[in-house]
């Protein structure tokens, strides 16, 4: 069968022995068909970024929690693996542990590595920039705060790369009002050469952002948001929002500036969102592109094509799957990311910066392999199946 043209079945023999949230077990025979989408795909309609998880070298570290070694290898082997079914990589964001294990100084490898493996392919990438250089529990000024920004923006336009602006634990902890939001990011945007995408993370990403933008109310920060990004409009490509509230992007899109791109963050309903409506849509950066690529790449070239009932059929099933691994507490879904990556056989190990590999339960992984396997992105299920039991093993599963 051709690849590229539809699916190749895989059937197994046996069954897994999986655990329920209730410490039950049960099981399950992978049968879905895998997903196949051709190489080399372009997306017309649509920009669409996956945020990229990074790879540790479980060899090599000796200090897991504070140390991390990356294997850089298997690390841009997985980016070009993005790049090659069409997706834009989100380099050096939350989805790569940024903030949570990765500093500036590993960040900023990362970053030098991708662009210039994106340079060499022509690809599509954008980093992110932001304050975690500065030493927490210190007391930092309004303009700290904004010579920290420019410190990681000139690093990444230092290797012609283009940036992603985003949201600052320090600038949350110190921020009086909007007042200073707006001094921070008009300061920024007023000295970066090319326009950026602005970043807003909800505070179920990350607890230390609550309040962002000045207002504990979501629409009064977005008032705020909307009026920084009038003020500056010429030096923003647009705005990431992660707010898991479909509603609430709907709103911010249609009041953006024209030409300012929404690029839905909400990995609870993208399929809708970028669906879009009678009044517009949004382009994607979402950490769940890394996990579902295959649907993802096919549902965007049948977009690309005006099918708009295979990007249905293709992106539906991948919604609970999605749910599932951005469940609460929501800033552990890099563990469900991860996971996924090493059944796919991408990685040869399940462990994470910091130990993040435990900050899922064994049942919840268990859940994450059914409900992949009801997507269709499991890329083999043999192999998929065969580290699932070796997985299980290991925690207790007889």
């Amino acid at each position: 069968m051709d690849r590229c043209a539809g699916v190749e079945f895989v059937r197994l023999s046996g069954l897994l022995k999986l655990v329920a949230a209730d410490g039950t077990a049960y099981h399950h025979t992978p049968n879905r068909e895998p997903l196949a989408p051709c190489e080399g795909t372009r997306f017309k309609t649509r920009v669409a970024f996956a945020a990229a998880h990074v790879v540790v070298d479980s060899l090599r570290t000796t200090e897991p929690l504070t140390q991390p070694v990356v294997d850089w290898d298997a690390t841009l082997a997985y980016r070009e693996y993005l790049w090659s079914l069409g997706f834009g990589v989100a380099e050096a964001m939350d989805t790569a542990q940024r903030g949570m294990g990765l500093d500036w100084p590993l960040a900023l490898e990362l970053i030098k590595r991708s662009t210039r493996a994106a340079k060499e392919r022509g690809a599509l990438i954008a980093c992110g920039a932001g304050t975690d250089h500065l030493t927490r529990g210190k007391d930092y000024s309004v303009a700290d705060v904004a010579n920290a920004y420019l410190e990681q923006c000139q690093a990444i336009e230092a290797v012609d790369g283009r940036i992603i602006l985003m949201a600052s634990r320090a600038l949350a902890a110190i921020a009086r009002d909007a007042g200073d939001y707006a001094s921070v990011y008009g300061s920024v945007l007023a000295q970066v050469r090319e326009p950026v995408i602005l970043h807003w993370l909800g505070p179920m990403f990350d607890p230390a952002l609550e309040g962002y933008w000045g207002e504990s109310s979501i629409p009064a920060a977005m008032e705020n948001c909307l009026a920084i990004i009038r003020a500056n409009e010429k030096k923003v490509d647009g705005i990431k929002i992660s707010l898991l509230d479909d509603g609430l992007e709907i709103s911010m899109r249609r009041q953006l500036p024209a030409g300012v791109r929404m690029y839905t963050g909400d990995d609870f309903n993208y399929d809708s969102l970028i669906l879009g409506d009678e009044q517009g849509h949004s382009d994607a950066l979402l950490g769940i592109f890394d996990a579902i690529a295959p649907a993802a790449s096919l549902a965007l070239s049948a977009l690309d094509a005006g099918d708009v009932s295979r990007y249905e059929e293709l992106l539906r099933p991948t919604v609970p799957l999605s749910r599932h691994i951005f469940a609460s507490p929501t800033q552990h879904y890099k563990t469900g990311v991860v996971f996924l990556a090493y059944l796919n056989g991408f990685q040869s190990h399940f462990r994470m910066i910091r130990g993040a590999e435990s900050a899922r339960s064994v049942a919840h992984l268990c859940e994450l392999f059914v409900l992949a396997d009801k997507a269709g992105v499991l890329r083999d299920p043999e192999v998929a199946a065969e580290r699932m039991r070796k997985f299980l093993v290991l925690a207790g599963v007889s």
